[in-house]
């Protein structure tokens, strides 16, 4: 299962996110859960590097089992879209496939 954590302040504005795990559906190598999940977050990650000058801190596994991004200072509203945008595909994939494959909790910091 993929556990996903995400950041969000008391107006659950979201400042990061934490994946951890793989999510176990299919053959391994053609999970095509953990491949959305995993092309949903780097996209976001290098979406927000790219398209804003935001300052953030990240770390992911040489094996893609965990990621980790948290946006520092403040927040564009560009990276804000990109959040809310990581936060509903990510949403939408563990309802189509379903909650044993993906757990989303929010964390308030």
């Amino acid at each position: 299962m993929i556990q996903i954590t995400i950041f969000q302040d008391s107006e659950h504005k979201a400042s990061g996110i934490e994946l951890n795990g793989h999510a176990g559906y299919g053959e391994e190598g053609y999970d095509i859960v953990c491949a959305a999940v995993s092309a949903l977050a780097l996209n976001t990650v290098n979406s927000i590097e790219q398209f804003t000058d935001d300052v953030f801190t990240g770390e992911a596994a040489e094996d893609g089992g965990f990621l980790s991004f948290h946006l520092d200072g403040s927040i564009s509203a560009g990276s804000r879209l990109l959040m809310d945008s990581l936060i509903l595909g990510l949403t939408n994939i563990r309802d189509e496939y379903g909650a044993e494959y993906i757990n989303i909790r929010f964390k308030e910091v």
